[in-house]
């Protein structure tokens, strides 16, 4: 059984993370201080869409991190606004940064992609929510950023997720920290609220809802089945599935 085991755990949590540092090695990545940072066009022109917009991006991060792990920024425009608002939570000083980079732009050469789009009066329902979440968000302070197993940019967004939980959307199995305990509970329910989700400190934890599917956190890496949209859920290579 014990063998079982072992042999189980390298195939889901070990083999997925060597096939993503294969891949990452194989590719000619550059400098990332000076790797591209613009717009991948994932917005309209916000002065030519006068309807409000959230979005919430997932993009691979920086440098060799990248291998296993993403960051997550939000966005937001409210109804007739000229500009789009994006905040991303890093370890660079103070931890809330508010339109350090472009809205949809590249994360250091990573494209990004869309884990949620909302448009019109669904948006503006949420962006004072959103707002509120990031105002009074805990982990404010110049230090508190942690990488893993957080409170990082996942554990940040995955709290705002949680704040309006009519988005209905799970941040990516690579979003390493999403899991972190934000409000200090162990056990809870899941961001969307469509299941529960037990967790050691973001060491380990066990997911399951109809919107987060089934994930095991070990060490936080995350590994699953998606149930919503059958899939499969893979440490550093992501979801694999409809």
């Amino acid at each position: 059984m014990l063998r079982l085991i072992l042999l189980a755990f390298a195939l889901v949590f070990l083999a997925p993370i060597a096939v993503s540092a294969a891949l990452y090695f194989l590719q000619d990545r550059g400098d990332w201080r000076s790797a591209d940072r613009s717009s991948a066009g994932l917005l309209p022109a916000a002065p030519s869409h006068p309807e409000a917009i959230v979005r919430v991006f997932s993009a691979r991060t920086v440098s060799w991190r990248g291998i296993v792990a993403t960051h997550s920024w939000i966005v937001v425009k409210e109804a007739g606004a000229s500009a789009y608002q994006r905040f991303d939570y890093t370890a660079w000083g103070l931890p809330i940064w508010v339109d350090r980079f472009v809205p949809d732009g590249r994360w250091f050469g990573s494209t990004p992609e869309i884990v949620f789009a909302a448009d019109g009066p669904e948006a503006e329902g949420m962006i004072t929510r959103i707002r509120d979440t990031i105002r009074t968000y805990r982990y404010d302070k110049p230090g508190d950023y942690q990488a893993w197993p957080g409170p990082n940019s996942n554990t940040f967004v995955a709290a705002v997720m949680s704040a309006v939980p009519e988005m209905q959307a799970s941040l990516p199995a690579t979003a390493i920290g999403k899991d972190f305990p934000y409000d200090g509970r162990w056990i809870g329910l899941t961001p969307s609220r469509s299941g529960v989700r037990v967790n050691l400190g973001g060491y380990l934890g066990f997911t399951l809802g109809w919107v987060e599917g089934l994930e095991i956190n070990i060490l936080g890496a995350v590994a699953g089945l998606d149930i919503r949209r059958p899939g499969v859920k893979l440490p550093a290579l992501g979801r694999f599935g409809v």
